[in-house]
């Protein structure tokens, strides 16, 4: 997609998005055969609910049938919320995977791998506590934002939600 297609959408999109109190994360075009496909990722810090995906979808869709932002062809419109695997790059997706484990890729001299539980977020990084091992006790570590190449969260089959905990 070309960068000015996209400055274009993310313009016509953003505040559509906005309304719905959700997050625009990512636009995305591609092509399926002779269709174009247009992706739009969204997200808010309480997740994204099916009917608020699919209401999005009928304005986009409405917005998208008075321009002309994606030309003359045919396309098909998806609109989800981000995958579980998406990394974590802005400061409010750390915020909003506070209390789940992610996977740390470090720079520099602390470059390796670290899993960790995020437990607090601020302007400068993240509170983790790092699983101990072998019946050792979890240890507290500080992680600036600068020391972090790539993170993402880290799927638990078996992870206590808020609500469990709070009952």
């Amino acid at each position: 997609m070309s960068t000015t297609q996209s400055e274009r959408l993310r313009g016509l999109l953003e505040p559509l998005v906005s309304a719905q109190q959700l997050d625009l994360e990512e636009i995305e075009v591609s092509r399926a055969g002779r269709r174009g496909v247009l992706r739009v990722i969204v997200d808010s810090d309480e997740g994204v609910e099916l009917d608020a995906c699919a209401e999005l979808s009928r304005a986009i869709s409405q917005k998208l049938d008075e321009t002309d932002a994606m030309g003359e062809g045919e396309y098909v419109l998806e609109v989800s919320s981000p995958g579980a695997d998406r990394p974590l790059t802005e400061h409010r997706h750390y915020v909003r995977a506070t209390g789940r484990l992610a996977r740390f890729h470090l720079t520099g001299d602390g470059s390796g791998e670290l899993v960790a539980r995020i437990l607090a977020v601020d302007e400068d990084g993240l509170d983790l506590e790092v699983p101990g091992v072998k019946g050792r006790k979890p240890t507290a570590r500080r992680l600036a934002f600068d020391e972090i190449a790539k993170a993402r969260v880290e799927i638990e089959f078996n992870r206590k939600d808020k609500k469990e905990e709070e009952a």
